[in-house]
Parts: C-alpha cells; structure tokens; sequence
C-alpha cells in the first residue's frame, strides 16, 4: 500500500509508522516538521522490515505551500494513495479566559484545517477503495467529560469528527471512506502536557496496533464513523 502518517515523529504517529512496517511491504510517507526524529524513525523502520520503504518528509503542517512544496515531495515517491493517516495535533492547556486569538487560530489550523487542506490537496490521487482516517479525541465527543484548560482541543476534535461524517458522505462517489478514531488516554508526550499527574492505561505502541489494522482494514466495515478508542478518559 501507498500510505501518508502526518505527525509521524512522535507518539501514536512514530509507533504507528514502525507497526504500519510489521504488517508488509508497504511504502510510507512520513510528515514532521522534525528531522531528526523522521531519520530516527526511518532507521527503526529499516531495521523492523528492510523491504518496507518509508520517506520521511519534513513539512510545517501549518505552511500554506502544500502545493509548491508538500505535494511534490509526496508525488515524487507515489502517485496514487492507498491510505490516509490525518494524526498531527496541537494542544494548548489554558483557563479559557486566558485564551487568545492566536491561540484559536493556531490549535484550529492544525488539528482542523490541515486535516481538510491535506485531504484537498490529496484527493485526486487517492485510489479506488482507499481509506482516510482522522484522528480525535473522546474530549471531541458530545457529552463525554470535559476538563479544564482543554476547550480549543476539545473543541477542534469534535469539529475533526463532524468534518469526519461530512467528508465521507462527500467521497461516496470516488469510493473513498473516511472514518475518524476518538482517542482516549494514551501515555503520549502530549496527553503529559494536558495530564502531568496521571498515568495513561496505555502506551503509544499498544493504541499503534489497532490503528495500524483500523487503517489498513476498517474500511471493509466502516465509513463516515466516529469512533471511541477509550480505556479511560482520562
């Protein structure tokens, strides 16, 4: 398969690409704005499946030149996707009054805008049958528990889950499914941030391999579907 994992240099993303590699031969793009760790991910990689190609890409989601630059560098290794992983986010924990403009701006741009400007700019390549999946979280869930200083998050992962739903009823005709997984708490760099003082009930590689096989196969089962991934919340 043809794949693309966006924030791929840590958490979920980085295990998910190293499992995506257990599972066979497969070509995958790799997008992160760090260097280091795309190499590092890249070399692990090798070492797990030497016949299973990843290229990393280093790309700031947040960039408007997804066609001069991000494209291309996509193109250049397939041109025709299998398989979408939308899973850069962004947190920012802060009292809701203490929230600024920018702060909107900045959390809504990368865990909603590039999840639509990369699938835009993707979507005449995908192939026939092929799977898009968002990545969410249970705080994105209507009525499930909320906590303080996550509203934007929050907030943007339920907007994630909506496009989600419209998305897939969009792409009926170009047999492209989409489906969106809610996260709950997975002992990630980022659920640190937002949870200092708890400990997640499981790791980044163990939510990694039933993403990995929701991506390649949920879409046999599934389309246009929200669905909680979720031990505990948090």
């Amino acid at each position: 398969m043809n794949i693309i994992v966006t924030g791929a240099s840590r958490g979920i993303g980085y295990a998910l690409v190293k499992k995506i590699c257990e599972s066979g031969n497969h070509q995958i793009v790799a997008i992160s704005r760090n260097y280091t760790k795309l190499e590092e991910l890249k070399a692990e990689c090798q070492q797990i499946n030497p016949d299973a190609n990843v290229f990393p890409i280093v790309f700031d989601l947040a960039s408007p030149a997804y066609s001069f630059t991000l494209l291309p560098g996509i193109l250049s290794h397939f041109d025709k996707i299998d398989l979408l992983v939308n899973n850069a986010g962004m947190l920012i924990k802060k009292e809701f009054s203490a929230l600024s403009d920018e702060d909107f701006d900045d959390v809504f741009n990368i865990n909603v805008k590039t999840v639509f400007k990369l699938s835009r700019a993707l979507l005449p390549y995908f192939n026939t049958a092929a799977h898009i999946v968002n990545i969410s979280s249970m705080g994105g869930i209507q009525g499930s528990k909320k906590f303080p200083g996550l509203a934007l998050y929050s907030a943007s992962k339920a907007a994630v889950a909506v496009l989600t739903e419209a998305m897939a009823e969009e792409f009926k005709e170009r047999h492209i499914s989409v489906n969106c997984l809610a996260f709950g708490a997975v002992q990630t760099e980022m659920f640190a941030e937002a949870f200092p003082d708890y400990t997640a009930p499981l790791q980044p590689d163990e939510m990694a391999g039933f993403v990995a096989d929701f991506a390649l196969k949920g879409h046999l089962y599934f389309n246009g579907k929200v669905l909680p991934v979720s031990l505990s919340t948090p």
